[in-house]
This record gives structure tokens, sequence and C-alpha cells, in this order.
């Protein structure tokens, strides 16, 4: 047997925004068939860490620096205007709306076949993960973000 690599999903930036794809597993779904409601927040998870990567940044290195700093949800809106169902093919997008010396806000759509099915809007902070409080976004990463 030939065995070849194979690279996960990644996204894209098409005119500004960026674009990931998922498809909807069973494990996603509730007893009514349709994706259960947390799991868009998982798709969006996904979408923002991949939108990270995509700019050249490791979440890990800032685990494992001397001085660990990481991002996290301050505050969330979501508004879930149509069911995604099993083996759906999904896109979600990413776009930073703007951004401070310690925040970001994140606009995201789920859709399918270019109809929104969901729209969120993610503040994120970054924190020193020893103090747990607000530390000011990496120079070179606020650059990217604008």
């Amino acid at each position: 047997m030939i065995i070849k690599p194979v690279a996960p999903a990644c996204g894209e930036f098409v005119d500004g925004e960026f674009l990931f794809p998922v498809r909807v597993y069973y494990e996603d779904t509730d007893a009514g068939g349709i994706v259960y409601y947390a799991n868009y927040l998982k798709f969006a998870e996904r979408c923002r860490t991949e939108y990270l990567r995509c700019l050249g940044t490791r979440q890990q290195d800032g685990l494992e620096a001397e001085e660990k700093t990481g991002w996290v949800v301050r505050h969330c809106e979501i508004d879930y205007l149509k069911p995604a169902v099993l083996d759906d093919e999904l896109i979600v997008s990413c776009r930073v709306n703007n951004f401070g010396g310690v925040t970001a806000v994140m606009h995201q759509e789920i859709s399918r076949g270019g109809e929104v099915l969901v729209v969120i809007d993610v503040k994120v902070a970054h924190l020193s993960l020893v103090t747990k409080k607000p530390v000011r976004i990496p120079k070179e990463l606020l650059q990217k973000l604008a």
C-alpha cells in the first residue's frame, strides 16, 4: 500500500475575508438531525485558529513562551438563521472588524451554498496565561491584522 501525506483542511483569503471549509458529521448533529447549536461555535473557533495560522501565527508559540499568552473569548453574539444538517458542506468566514491594544472583534458567517445560516460576532482578548490579565497583542500580529 502506498501512503502519501494528506494535509488537513485549510482555508484561504478571498477579498480580505478568510474562508474555511467544514463538513457536517453525524457527531455534529442532535436528535433532530440538525447541527447542535453549540457546534457552530466549534466551527467558528476552528476558522479563527486557521485564520491566525494563515497569517503566520502559531498559537502554540504563545503557550510555550516564558511569558505564556493566549486568546480568550470575552464576548460572543450569535444569530441562528437556518439549520445545517448531516453531510452539508459549509463555509465559515472570518474577518476582523476592529482591533485595539488587547482585543479584536471578529465577524464570522457560516454558510451553505452561498446562503448564510449563522452569524457570529466574537470579541477576543489577548491574555497572560500566568496572571490571567490582558496583555498587548504583539506588534507583528497587529500589522498582519491591519
